[in-house]
């Protein structure tokens, strides 16, 4: 039994998330994670753990913020009234005890620039007068990292539209069963229950990241395979073989043929398409290379990608969100926003080296050491999203898209600076495209800038199920990257 609650995450009943909200139902298109997501919510918010409730529905809250997510930050304050939150907290950060206001600066950095994260920042918080354990500090930073990134998959999804009682994008065509007729789903859950099947991604012909390639041929990509650990083995452990057919309505596979592209805040033309067999081909060929790069040519390889993603703008980068009054209580220094690393200047920060320090050979022992069983939690998660996998690419069964997936991922974590020592950068560049590249980073840095309309408008001949994947795996690639800093400073302050 917990400390914190009556129940334990094992004992997790579905009425204790709010009957299933918005959030919760969109990455239910995905069972195998949305357990994993949801035991690890349930343990960081209402399991066992060093901090009080209050805080941490107070941290939620503030890390929503920001983000300037709504979303959250309603659906959080909710229920830190319901946890018997003091209400004059809400009035914002003027009103909260000073122990807590101390950790503000370390949500800041988390949120935008975990790489100017300190040691001295976790010195300053565990000395004084309302000083914090270590563990209280791992607590905090794992739920402020998670509420970091969910707020980039709430979002990348488009769920903010949901407080102005606007249709969701994710809801408007149930998904498919496993296996099901043509009848219609009787219950909520049963309508998650989707496999992925066909998508279309965006590709240029020569050079894959010219400013000009959103431009060019459009390729229909899979995500629908997944990315094996190390190896990139694809594995579909529990997964359905079927092939989802939701979306062929009248907006149907003959208008996603014509209006098959990924759509940016340019409104970037569209040329003719590359077949899903042409991207096999392509992942074939990488897979089959036999020649070993040179550590400086990696190193090369992997500046290089450091470097355009530098150069990509975000999907609108002319537009600037003011802070909306009803969150600008729980912001300080709404300035701080990200900033490419590879623009970081004169600073003394070098490249965050997985070699160096890895999720699996010290975070995990870490965080699990200070705040119990949360690492166990937290790596089945990543697993989770990291191997999802249907093994299918455009209705063809059976195929490894790893090469792709694993794009994805190091991808992201390059946009925080993170290499990953024996990943052929060169690889991103054949496999994503600009546009997609710019919608990633604007979800991972710039999320509050997503509307509704660019969810429509990206990967728009994806079925929401597969566009709630590759938004799954923005999330939780950013969410590790987030804890890979802190934990790393947490050891160093250790030792």
């Amino acid at each position: 039994c917990y400390a914190a609650t009556k129940k334990g995450t094992s004992d997790l009943d579905m009425d204790d998330l709010d009957d299933l909200d918005q959030v919760t139902q969109v990455i239910g298109y995905h069972p195998q994670f949305h357990d994993h997501f949801l035991r690890t919510q349930n343990f960081i918010m209402k399991g066992d753990g060093p901090l009080p409730n209050d805080y941490r529905y107070y941290l939620a809250i503030i890390a929503a913020a920001r983000h300037q997510c709504p979303y959250l930050v309603k659906r959080y304050e909710k229920e830190f009234i319901n946890q018997g939150g003091d209400s004059a907290w809400l009035g914002g950060l003027d009103f909260i005890p000073a122990k807590l206001r101390a950790i503000y600066d370390i949500n800041k950095i988390l949120a935008h620039r975990p790489w100017l994260l300190r040691k001295e920042h976790i010195e300053r918080l565990t000395k004084g007068k309302n000083s914090w354990s270590l563990s209280e500090v791992v607590h905090a930073m794992v739920l402020l990292s998670h509420f970091h990134s969910l707020s980039s998959f709430v979002f990348s999804c488009g769920l903010t539209q949901k407080l102005d009682s606007l249709s969701s994008p994710k809801l408007k065509s149930p998904p498919v069963l496993v296996g099901a007729t043509n009848e219609p789903a009787n219950t909520p859950m049963e309508t998650q229950k989707t496999v992925l099947a066909e998508i279309s991604l965006n590709n240029a012909k020569p050079d894959y990241n010219s400013p000009t390639a959103g431009s060019n041929n459009g390729v229909a990509g899979g995500v629908g395979g997944g990315v094996g650990a190390g190896a990139g083995a694809a594995a579909g452990a529990g997964a359905g073989h079927g092939v989802a057919n939701a979306n062929a309505t009248a907006d149907g596979p003959a208008a996603a043929a014509l209006n098959g592209y990924l759509a940016t805040a340019q409104q970037l033309p569209q040329q003719h398409g590359i077949s899903v067999e042409a991207l096999m081909e392509r992942m074939k060929v990488l897979s089959q290379k036999q020649d070993e790069c040179s550590e400086a040519e990696l190193s090369s390889r992997f500046q290089k990608v450091e470097q355009q993603n530098a150069e990509l703008p975000a999907v609108a980068p002319e537009v600037v969100v003011a802070l909306p009054t009803n969150l600008s209580h729980y912001v300080d220094d709404a300035g701080f926003i990200y900033q490419d690393f590879a623009r970081r200047g004169t600073e003394n920060i070098n490249t965050f080296r997985i070699q160096d320090y890895s999720w699996e050979d010290h975070g995990y022992s870490l965080v699990d050491g200070l705040y119990n069983d949360v690492g166990t939690y937290l790596d089945e998660k990543f697993r989770a999203a990291y191997n999802l996998t249907y093994c299918t690419m455009g209705g063809i069964k059976n195929v490894d898209t790893s090469k792709f997936r694993r794009a994805i991922w190091n991808y992201i974590q390059c946009i925080y600076g993170i290499r990953h020592d024996d990943y052929d950068y060169g690889e991103v560049n054949q496999l994503l495209v600009r546009p997609l590249k710019m919608f990633i980073k604007t979800a991972c840095c710039f999320p509050e800038r997503i509307t509704t309309k660019d969810y429509d408008s990206v990967l728009v001949e994806l079925q929401d199920s597969e566009k709630v994947h590759v938004n799954l795996m923005i999330m939780e690639a950013r969410n590790q990257a987030e804890l890979l800093y802190a934990l790393r400073e947490i050891m160093r302050y250790m030792t």
